[in-house]
Formats: structure tokens, sequence, C-alpha cells
């Protein structure tokens, strides 16, 4: 498989795959309908549609999404309608669960549910993949989201996740990197020594096939003139695929800089869980929902393969 080195380069791969179907969990909501109607329509993905079934038709009307042969399940509330959206992926009749107008709280705990759920055997994080204008392939952050601080072991699970999701993306071998303020360990700075420690875990093949150099300052992550310049020798240095941040606060930043700064596109997905999980915000932009949609799927479809 070629990588993946752009958005509009994934949602072409995504039409010539076999469709994963999404479980949309109260899909009442025109916003969301419209980012899934794209998607349907564009052949990426197919969905069922989970909620009230007056407001669901309510809403693609308005959305001008033509469900006539769209599965809906009628559920009441936002209860119901986790539950049942969940239960159509543990079945296999959905590969990918996308939240709608479900509270995020109901909505996660139907995930996690232990005996109804979709828990996975690691840790639920948040993984975005931007579209930057100034790199020159696609750049994966983690966790800006789900984790506030996590401790090293919960880091080497978030790490993991990033690294299913840039195979998916055709990185055969991803770059990977801790992201702090300096590139060697240093006592002042704990995240510099928790990187030597995922360095070595790194070395140790915790993570399967991949390289990583950390700790590394960003410029260092993607910029060749930076390397150049500071005479770093690296084999991940410059040419970053995936970027580990220290904490929600640092991962935050940098995902807000990179769209609200630096005009960037991004899709996400919540992985960890038995399948991935669509969590849009309302803030993000109709293209990020879509593309968070379209990545989802081709994940789903990668983990199907390598079952």
């Amino acid at each position: 498989m070629e990588q993946i080195r752009s958005l509009e380069q994934l949602k072409k791969y995504a039409k010539d795959l076999p469709s994963s179907v999404v479980s949309v969990v109260r899909a009442d909501e025109v916003e969301t309908l419209s980012a899934v109607k794209e998607a349907v329509d564009g052949g990426m993905v197919d969905c069922i549609l989970v909620g009230p079934e007056d407001g669901i038709r309510k809403a693609a009307a308005e959305a001008d999404f033509d469900i006539t042969n769209v599965k809906i399940v009628d559920a009441s509330d936002d209860k119901e309608s986790a539950a049942k959206g969940v239960a159509l992926v543990r079945s296999g009749e959905a590969q990918v669960l996308m939240k709608g107008l479900v509270a995020t709280s109901t909505f996660l705990k139907a995930v996690l549910d232990k005996e109804c759920g979709l828990r996975g055997g690691g840790l639920l994080s948040h993984v975005a993949a931007f579209d930057v204008p100034a790199y020159h392939k696609l750049l994966v952050v983690t966790d800006a989201a789900m984790n506030i601080a996590p401790n090293l072991e919960q880091k080497k699970e978030i790490l993991k996740n990033a690294i299913i999701v840039a195979k998916a993306l055709g990185v055969e071998v991803p770059k990977c990197s801790y992201i702090c303020a300096k590139e060697v360990p240093y006592e002042k700075m704990p995240c510099t020594m928790e990187a030597a420690e995922v360095q070595k875990m790194a070395d140790a093949g915790d993570f399967g096939d991949i390289l990583f150099d950390g700790p590394l300052a960003l410029d260092l992550a993607v910029s060749p003139v930076a390397v150049k310049i500071k005479k770093i020798e690296s084999k991940v240095a410059g040419d970053v695929d995936v970027v580990l941040m220290p904490d929600i606060e640092a991962a935050n930043v940098l995902y807000k800089g990179l769209i609200f700064l630096a005009n960037s596109e991004l899709g996400a997905v919540v992985m960890g869980a038995t399948n991935p999980v669509v969590l849009t915000s309302r803030a993000d932009s109709a293209e990020s929902k879509l593309c968070s949609l379209v990545l989802s799927g081709v994940v789903a479809a990668y983990q199907g393969r390598q079952k």
C-alpha cells in the first residue's frame, strides 16, 4: 500500500475500499448528518442511524440526505441510543461508532460498559492526523482530548494506538517521537526523562517495527532545516510521522495552533476500544468531521485485515 500523505489522498483511498459501516448514535442532528451524507454519497462509508426516528428523518431532510435505503434503529433517548449503537458494533453489523447528539458522558459510558461495551485491551486515546500546508505528509498527533496527565505506562498505550493509525495510513515503519522542549534528557524537565524511557521501550521492541527518537523538540521533529543547523543525527528528526505529546495541555495547544494558525485540516479517531470511535467537536470544521469519519473507516478496514 502506498503511504497516504494528505486528506484528499485518504478520501480517494477510502472510495476504493469496501465501505465500513458507521453506527451513528443520536443521528437526529443536521451537522452530524451533513458529514455522514457527504461520506456516504462519496462512497467512503455506509451508515446505520440510531436515535428518535422522527428526529432523524427531520434532520436528514434539512441536511438534504436521502435516507431511503439507510437503516434506522429507533431509540428514544441518549442511553437507549448509545446502547443500541454499541450493540450494532459488537454484533459486527457496524465497524465504527460515531457520536451524534448524545451527551459525551453517556456515549463513553456505553463504550466502556464491562458487559455490553467495546472495551479493548488498551487505553482510550485521541489520535489526530493533520494535513498541514507547511509539512510534506500527514502528521499524527496524540493525545489532545482524552487523557489529561498520562503516566509512563499510559503513554506507552497512547503511542501504540497512534502507531496503528499511522500503519493504517500506509506508513510501514512509522517515525515516532516524544515532543519536549529539549532534545536531551534533563532532570529538571520530567518529560525528557520519560521520553528517554520510551526510547528504551522502543529499542526493546515494545512498539513493533517503528523508528523512535526522543526526546526531540518540535522543530527538530518536523524541520530538516533545524536538523541541519543543530547538526542532529537521527533517522526520525525532520521527517516524523507520529508525535507523542507530554500531556493534554501541550497536545491541545499544538492541535489548535495547527488548526487556527497554520490553516490545517484533520481527521481524528478515538482508539483503544475494540473498534474505532468518532468523537467530533461542534467546533470542528465540516471538512474535519468528514475526514474523521473517513479516517475511522480506513482504520477499521486496516484492523479487519489484521485479524
